[in-house]
């Protein structure tokens, strides 16, 4: 056998970075890497590691007696395509953001790659062939745009978001990006996921996050990505149409199919390309029977067009996200179980402000600037004016039950008015559960039965609205039930 062999100490060292290359960025053990590969003090930030990491790569690489991939032994090559991986994707970095940032201005019109050539060179120049540096462009700009809307569209540095942008960033690449490069990278339309979460708290955003980074094949000829990013997310919220219209927004139909059917129309399941998302919010909302028709498409992968009896494929992606408690919605027959577990791949739940802020108190401070930048542009003097009137006005422990889009309006109507006052239906409610109040009391032995019994009605009324309801689940008559939930 011919050909190079690396060291024992550079074969330590590159099996290092390889391992950062197929690493969850978002996760410790890749910042605990970028550390050892840098030999870096824990002192630094992950950006910072990072950049110390790509600064050692470079010279390792340069102390190596070819940079043709092509010159070292089979066993040696993985090791050091992964390090070339990890080199060109750093270095182009910052130009694949700008490409991003200007197909989303494009919109659906693919863009041109100015920097294709040079990166196709690049890799080229290190013993790829064409067709692999080709897929490889692919795979490093779907990277590179995940990372971009994980990273910039999720906004804080509390616990829980640290832990939402790693699942997300796993819900595009798995749990192992090197099997979703050899077998996943065209199968992912069999993993659906849920996304679980109080109303504001961001779904849709965290859908569009995982919409808009799927593969994209990269056209060489063309000099750009066969489709544009935006096109590959297609989301409708099934709370806004009526039972009527829900099957023909879904599946589309033919001209004539029914009155007001003036044309054919592809519904959200006909517009969804290949490897594409559809996301399906709020559909705890949509009726049994359409859930049987959902059920029936996603594990099929035809439907037919209302009005017609020919069967389109789908190959897309499919998200879903409802603010219901979908444990409870499936209790009450309210939710298949088949669709839930057609659904349920991976279920994500999308943290509640509240709970954010309790983590980390700066965090609400970061999403007003973030806000107030998004609205007028960096402005710190209406952040800190935001800031003093929730301080000044709201009761500490008010819990935000509109969560960030709540935040939002309170930023306007601080502009506008000064003043925000919070949600007068709901108050300053305690941040912490009810149940989770009345277990402290029990563990701290302060509860007397009348208490237990009295609060217990209370939350499952909150719950369900009905007495009836209330007394079929404690085993109590509807009287006793209203006296414990009034007070008597």
């Amino acid at each position: 056998m011919t050909g190079h062999e690396l060291t024992t100490a550079n074969r330590e060292f590159f099996d290092l970075v390889a391992r950062a290359t197929v690493a969850n960025p978002f996760s410790p053990e890749r910042y605990e890497l970028d550390l050892q590969i840098g030999r870096s003090p824990d002192r630094l930030n992950r950006e910072q590691a990072v950049d110390a990491s790509i600064a050692r790569l470079k010279k390792e690489l340069q102390r190596l007696p070819s940079l043709d991939l092509g010159d070292y032994r089979p066993s040696e090559k993985r090791r050091l395509e992964l390090a070339v991986l990890f080199d060109v994707f750093h270095d182009f970095g910052p130009q694949m953001d700008a490409l991003v940032q200007l197909q989303l201005e494009k919109g659906d019109e693919p863009v041109a790659v100015p920097f294709a050539r040079e990166m196709l060179g690049r890799l080229k120049e290190h013993g790829i062939s064409s067709s692999v540096s080709e897929r490889w462009v692919s795979l490093l700009y779907q990277i590179r745009r995940a990372y971009f809307f994980i990273h910039t569209t999720l906004v804080g540095d509390s616990a829980s978001m640290h832990r939402l942008r790693q699942r997300l960033w796993a819900n595009v690449f798995t749990d192992d990006l090197s099997l979703y490069e050899a077998r996943l990278w065209n199968r992912m339309e069999d993993f659906s996921t849920f996304l679980v979460g109080e109303t504001g708290v961001g779904k849709g955003t965290a859908a569009a996050a995982l919409g808009f980074s799927g593969w994209i094949f990269f056209d060489a000829k063309k000099g750009r990505f066969q489709r544009s990013f935006t096109e590959s997310f297609v989301p409708i919220n099934l709370s806004q149409f009526p039972p009527t219209l829900i099957e023909s927004e879904l599946f589309g139909h033919k001209k004539g199919a029914f009155t007001g059917a003036i044309d054919d129309y592809p519904g959200v399941f006909g517009r969804c390309h290949r490897r594409g998302v559809i996301f399906l919010d709020e559909i705890g909302e949509v009726d049994l029977s359409v859930q049987v028709k959902l059920l029936k498409v996603i594990e099929e992968r035809v439907f037919a067009p209302v009005g017609s009896h020919a069967s389109k494929r789908f190959e897309g992606r499919v998200v879903a996200a409802t603010n219901i408690a979908i444990d409870e919605l499936r209790r009450e027959r309210r939710f298949r179980d088949d669709l839930y577990y057609r659904l349920c791949s991976d279920i994500i739940e999308i943290p509640a402000l509240r709970g954010r802020i309790k983590e980390d108190p700066e965090e609400l401070r970061r999403l007003l600037s973030h806000i107030v930048e998004n609205m007028i542009g960096d402005s710190q003097e209406i952040v800190d004016r935001v800031c003093a009137v929730i301080e000044e006005q709201l009761p500490p422990d008010y819990s935000w039950p509109g969560n960030v889009r709540e935040l939002e309006q309170c930023v306007r109507r601080v502009i506008m008015a000064r003043e925000y006052r919070g949600d007068s239906a709901i108050g300053s409610a305690p941040a912490s559960d009810p149940m989770e109040q009345l277990g402290q009391k029990m563990a701290m032995e302060k509860l007397e039965v009348r208490e237990l019994v009295s609060t217990y009605c209370q939350i499952l009324y909150e719950r369900h609205q009905n007495y009836e309801e209330v007394g079929r689940r404690t085993g109590l008559d509807r009287r006793t039930v209203k006296k414990y939930i009034r007070g008597e």
